[in-house]
């Protein structure tokens, strides 16, 4: 999702290491297998008289033929907005992905959008992942950049709101082609092939990443458009996979990024593992936002002191440990003040919250639980006197049901129609993930040194809420501060607005964000000339 998409549960042991796991079958996209196999995949038509398929003796259909999505459905639509209308053509559609052995593994569907009548050399094309993992592009396509949305800010939206689908005045596509893609067990993306192994190739960092930059580069040769300016949009876990697949793309499918943006990332999930430290560092000045947002509106320029403090004192003593009881008492009244969280309390947890701890803290006293996605929402907790949280996160389970229908509608507006469940937000695929952990946790900065190094042009632009408390905006600008010279303002950009991990609900940040991803490419196309 959007978020908890980033959710990680590191307590789990897995028996193999990531580098085995991968040391199975390469992945291959292709219209169709070789001309020995007799699969058909989607969007490509079968040819032959009704007399010869008589002919031919019935066989029970394969695995693959099962399980496959129908063919690609291309319509004409047009948007009629307030003070202009844009026609454009909608694709709705899937990409098989093979082995190395040329057998079917699984059908990757995606959503794209053409404007009419564009110059496809110059015409950047923007390729748009979530993150989980297991989460559909649904979000970003029916939350920000799609052509239609629904209204999803948590603090309004509730499990029974009308999902109605209304043309998106802010839309990107009036600057950029659009392709939303879901991996593998998002949306109706689904496995063609049976068995544990092609889930466990897939369902994998590395795995997943060499997945979907085949998708990307699938669909640029597809749809003739590899001469285009590209660019890769992702959110949340998507900070782990967004640099790593530009780093394919340049490396291993000789496809050059213009420009990489992320919302909401997580880059390093070092810093939210164990006994680090930098988890309370990051989350500080969150926490303090959502304290001070209840007094009235609130800017990142009002937390400049918080800052300050989080990379300063605080850290300082919480180096210290809480062998030293003065500097542990220190930060924990220090923190409480910020927050507003009971100074006993405070002390009690020695002012080191995690994020399930503060969310329930937050309000307690009314009865109330902060959300993990946005933290200024604030939901009803059903088990307010237990020990321990029993509460869903009322910024983000809100979103579930109306986001689906409102996605399987799109489908059906598209005239595509597969078979089976949507999947928003895929609970067994974030299960089945292996993170590499025996190796170690995931990050991304590394690609993203390499991605910068290799390619002058490339801008990244990143942006964040102030409230999310599932990838704290303060977290991304330590790391984005370690970056060398070459890595700098305004080559990268950090954004923060007042809002959640989908910031983009919120109308002001929506539309302001739009216009930092517009001039970015804008300034990519002339200095492309």
């Amino acid at each position: 999702m959007a978020g908890s998409r980033s959710s990680v549960v590191w307590s789990r042991v897995m028996a193999l290491t990531l580098t085995a796991l991968l040391a199975g079958q390469a992945v291959y996209a292709q219209d169709a297998p070789p001309a020995a196999q007799d699969t058909t995949a989607p969007g490509a038509h079968r040819t032959g008289s009704a007399g010869n398929r008589a002919a031919s003796p019935p066989s029970s259909p394969s695995a693959a033929e099962q399980h496959k999505l129908p063919a690609d459905s291309t319509t004409t639509q047009k948007l009629e907005l307030p003070d202009r209308t844009l026609s454009f053509t909608a694709t709705a559609g899937s990409i098989r992905l093979f082995d190395d052995k040329s057998e079917p593994q699984a059908d990757i569907a995606y959503t794209s959008y053409q404007l009419d009548g564009a110059d496809r050399a110059s015409r950047p094309v923007t390729f748009f992942f979530n993150g989980g993992p297991g989460a559909s592009s649904a979000y970003l396509q029916l939350g920000n950049a799609g052509p239609w949305r629904i209204g999803i800010d948590a603090a309004s939206v509730t499990p029974s709101s009308k999902p109605e689908l209304m043309p998106n005045a802010d839309t990107w596509l009036d600057f950029t082609d659009l392709v939303f893609i879901d991996p593998v067990g998002t949306g109706y993306s689904r496995f063609v092939a049976t068995g544990d192994e092609v889930r466990k190739r897939f369902f994998s960092v590395d795995g997943d990443v060499r997945s979907l930059s085949l998708v990307v580069r699938r669909w640029l040769e597809k749809h003739d458009r590899l001469a285009s300016p590209k660019f890769i949009t992702a959110e949340s876990y998507g900070g782990i996979r967004g640099p790593k697949i530009v780093n394919n793309l340049q490396h291993d499918q000789g496809i050059g990024v213009s420009g990489l943006i992320l919302l909401s990332p997580l880059m390093d999930f070092r810093d939210y593992s164990g006994s680090s430290l930098m988890q309370y560092v990051a989350s500080l000045p969150s926490y303090a936002a959502v304290a001070k947002q209840v007094k009235g509106p609130v800017t990142r320029a009002d937390l400049a002191d918080v800052e300050r403090y989080a990379s300063g004192d605080f850290l300082l003593d919480l180096v210290k440990g809480e062998a030293d009881t003065e500097a542990t008492n220190r930060l924990a009244d220090r923190v409480a003040s910020l927050t507003g969280i009971d100074q006993a309390v405070s002390r009690r947890l020695a002012g080191r919250f995690d994020v399930s701890e503060f969310r329930r803290e937050f309000d307690r006293k009314n009865g109330r639980i902060a959300g993990r996605y946005d933290g200024s929402v604030l939901g009803i907790d059903p088990y307010p006197d237990s020990s321990r949280s029993r509460s869903s996160d009322p910024s983000g389970d809100v979103l579930t049901a109306p986001l689906t229908s409102a996605a399987v509608e799109l489908t059906r507006r598209l005239n595509w129609h597969p078979d089976g469940s949507y999947e928003l937000l895929s609970g067994a695929v974030n299960r089945s993930w292996d993170f590499g952990r025996s190796i170690s946790p995931p990050e991304s900065t590394g690609e993203l040194r390499q991605i910068l190094a290799l390619d002058p042009k490339l801008k990244l632009l990143v942006g964040h809420g102030l409230f999310d408390l599932a990838t704290p905006y303060y977290g991304s600008k330590i790391l984005l501060d370690q970056l060398p010279a070459f890595a700098r303002p305004p080559r990268v950009k950090l954004v923060v607005y007042p809002g959640g991990h989908m910031f983009y609900s919120r109308d002001d940040a929506r539309k302001a964000f739009r216009g930092e991803a517009e001039a970015m490419m804008k300034e990519g196309r002339e200095e492309a000339r």
